[in-house]
């Protein structure tokens, strides 16, 4: 039985998945885990690099890769639901970044304070100045506005672990967001800080437009949700 599987979205992260691997290894020592890789349609060389760790170190890594490029919470959500057998039994799952704006090294508090038991998700809290004003700006409104049609904590993201029965939630309601799925589904949940840190190379796929459009969606797909559950 593994301890924890990890799943984390790949587009122009080629330079920095066999640091992400290294430092995960390093920080769940003494843990049985696997790290998937999904490939979001890259077209600049992240799936070969990927390919090639996972061949070094099939028993903690694996790839999944998908035909068209849906962003990074379809690439979560197809992660999540791409679970081998082996992985169907894991204490925990953990959403993070590829590109080492998500620390590995926090890995191990997010799953210390989910084996409490009295919470289904941790999200890693944001903190730090690991972006432009303007996005860190933005990228709160965002979250304030999910927070207060969900509940969920307004430092919540997309680096969260969380527990087989929120994993299940996610998979089944299909939303634009890992993370709006989680409140949506009224799934327990609380956040610890955790600092993250700047791009260390490349530039996010993340464009302003982007941002906005899945805001956009994951807002009005959570206000739907809600009046056809009556929340």
């Amino acid at each position: 039985m593994l301890d924890v599987v990890l799943v984390a979205p790949v587009y122009r992260n080629a330079d920095t998945l066999a640091e992400l691997a290294a430092r995960m290894a390093a920080a769940l020592e003494g843990r049985t885990w696997r790290l998937r890789f999904v490939v979001d349609a890259c077209p600049e060389g992240s799936l070969e690099v990927a390919e090639r760790l996972a061949a070094a170190d099939p028993a903690c890594l694996t790839v999944t890769a998908l035909d068209a490029n849906g962003g990074q919470h379809a690439a979560l959500a197809a992660g999540l639901a791409a679970g081998l057998a082996a992985e169907d039994d894991a204490a925990a799952w953990v959403c993070l970044d590829a590109d080492l704006q998500d620390p590995p090294e926090a890995v191990p508090a997010l799953l210390e304070r989910l084996g409490r038991g009295d919470v289904d998700a941790v999200f890693a809290g944001r903190r730090g100045a690991y972006e432009s004003r303007a996005r860190l700006v933005t990228g709160g409104l965002h979250r304030a506005a999910l927070a207060r049609m969900t509940g969920l904590p307004a430092d919540a993201g997309a680096f969260v672990a969380m527990s087989p029965t929120a994993r299940s939630a996610v998979v089944r309601l299909r939303a634009p967001s890992v993370v709006a799925a989680l409140g949506v589904a009224g799934i327990r949940s609380t956040s610890v800080p955790v600092e993250r840190t700047a791009r260390p190379s490349g530039r996010s796929a993340w464009t302003s437009t982007a941002r906005l459009r899945q805001s956009s969606r994951t807002l009005a797909w959570v206000l739907g949700r809600r009046e056809h559950i009556g929340r």
